[in-house]
């Protein structure tokens, strides 16, 4: 397929972003109607119940808009933007203007040949950065052993992908934050093709809907759940090998310092250890049958 065939789709989910609305739009308008993609792509706006004029905004720049009936967060906006894009590519990006949208016709390159494509950000511009920073640096980390790939940006605003791709994993995308680290780990678990590219990231426009703490222990939760649902025998091995080698710690403090050889503790460590590496082993052979039945 030429890369100049496909049609896309830019995907904007939105709540109450008049500040912001207009200003992306007309970025990315700019963006690509001064690009070899200018005939080839529409703007969708979703929005989920704003309470300013992010609809009105958004109307009076001649692009297609979404209202949803229920605030359902930003995944479910997400989401119903997928479900409505005519694109075989879909790119996607915050509506408060964090993101540069001359980037865009940058990502579009990488097709087809890339599956996905996400911009990593080189900043973070977000409130609380002493609390984001070390935790971003933790879930990225987790998420790459998990994956077993490098991860320079897990949970970024701006990507692209195939839609086709996408649609075998809508069931799995929640509703909030968390949705873009879902999209990310959906597709490297399953062995598609993703490119990084560097991007810029600016301060936004308006008030930020992220909340540190407990929107942080959705994205571990979520990290968790995709492994586990594509590749559960990397979580239960890691268990099993903390709870081995606690097994040998005890076994050294109870030979060292109270002389015995045997510890009760030892042997349930080690027989839950077993059994954990057991029960990893059971899921990875259901999630690979379930697998092999799909393709």
């Amino acid at each position: 397929m030429d890369k100049n065939d496909f049609k896309f789709s830019i995907i904007l989910p939105a709540y109450n972003e008049e500040e912001a609305i207009g200003k992306v739009i007309d970025d990315i308008k700019l963006a690509l109607d001064n690009s070899k993609y200018n005939n080839s792509y529409e703007i969708v706006v979703v929005d989920d119940c704003s309470l300013d004029n992010t609809v009105k905004i958004a109307l009076s720049k001649n692009v297609k808009v979404i209202e949803r009936k229920i605030n359902g967060g930003s995944g479910a906006s997400r989401k119903t933007g997928i479900l409505a894009a005519r694109g075989e590519i879909i790119v996607m990006l915050d509506a408060d203007d964090t993101y540069t949208a001359s980037d865009i016709p940058t990502m579009l390159d990488y097709f087809p040949e890339y599956d996905q494509v996400n911009g990593a950000r080189d900043s973070e511009q977000g409130t609380l950065k002493f609390l984001r920073l070390p935790m971003k640096l933790f879930l990225r980390k987790l998420a790459s052993y998990l994956s077993k790939t490098r991860i320079p940006d897990l949970n970024t605003g701006l990507k692209a992908f195939k839609k086709e791709i996408m649609l075998k994993y809508m069931w799995v995308i929640p509703d909030g934050f968390s949705c873009v680290t879902t999209m990310t780990l959906a597709f490297l678990c399953n062995g598609y093709k993703v490119k990084y590219i560097p991007t810029k990231y600016k301060k936004r426009l308006g008030v930020s809907k992220f909340h540190p703490l407990k929107d942080t222990s959705k994205y571990l939760q979520t990290i968790i759940r995709i492994i586990l649902y594509f590749n559960p025998l990397k979580i239960f091995a890691s268990l099993s090998l903390v709870l081995f080698f606690s097994s040998i710690v005890v076994f050294l403090y109870s030979y060292f310092f109270r002389e015995k050889i045997l510890d009760i503790t030892i042997l349930i460590l080690l027989i839950t250890a077993i059994q954990v590496l057991s029960m990893g082993m059971i899921a990875e052979l259901i999630v690979k049958s379930k697998s092999a039945n799909n393709q």
